[in-house]
């Protein structure tokens, strides 16, 4: 934990070269495994061809935003030691660890999944995501219902962060 007030990411995320979008770069990296981006960018770009081929009213970069906005959860709970028990204690998320969670929830949904190639995976799982459907959004309503369960220890979120 830093001991001043605030923390500086270190890097400058550069857009991705195709649409512009520093949240599709992001992605592609959360994607990348072993240092392979070439891999991700192709996997990634053919799900955006796919997602084109079945979605023809929207492009597929604003498919990919809504479906990663769609994912984003408003609240989680968080461990919070209080008296000696232990509370799990509803709060907001910041915007940064929810696009963090989003795409974290995503991937994994397309990794959780098999028989087919990535690509056609994850072109599906943004599809269902856009619709409000799918393992990601599933995990997003499991998170928002056990913070609604514990709503009664809310008034322990004074001192966390």
């Amino acid at each position: 934990m830093p001991r001043k007030k605030y923390t500086h990411s270190r890097e400058q995320l550069v857009p991705d070269p195709r649409f512009n979008s520093k949240l599709a770069a992001k992605f592609i990296n959360y994607i990348m495994w072993d240092g392979k981006k070439s891999v991700a960018q192709c996997m990634f770009y053919e799900a955006l061809e796919r997602i084109a081929e079945k979605i023809k009213d929207a492009p597929p970069i604003e498919v990919f935003e809504k479906a990663v906005n769609n994912v984003k959860p408003a609240v989680e709970v968080r461990s919070r030691r209080v008296g000696g028990a232990n509370y799990q204690v509803p709060m907001p998320v910041k915007s940064r660890r929810q696009q963090s969670l989003a795409l974290r929830w995503i991937i994994g949904a397309v990794r959780g999944k098999g028989g087919r190639p990535a690509a056609h995976r994850l072109a599906d799982e943004l599809m269902a995501a856009y619709r409000g459907e799918g393992d990601a959004m599933n995990q997003r309503e499991m998170v928002h219902r056990m913070a609604d369960a514990n709503k009664a220890f809310a008034h322990f979120a004074w001192g966390a962060r």
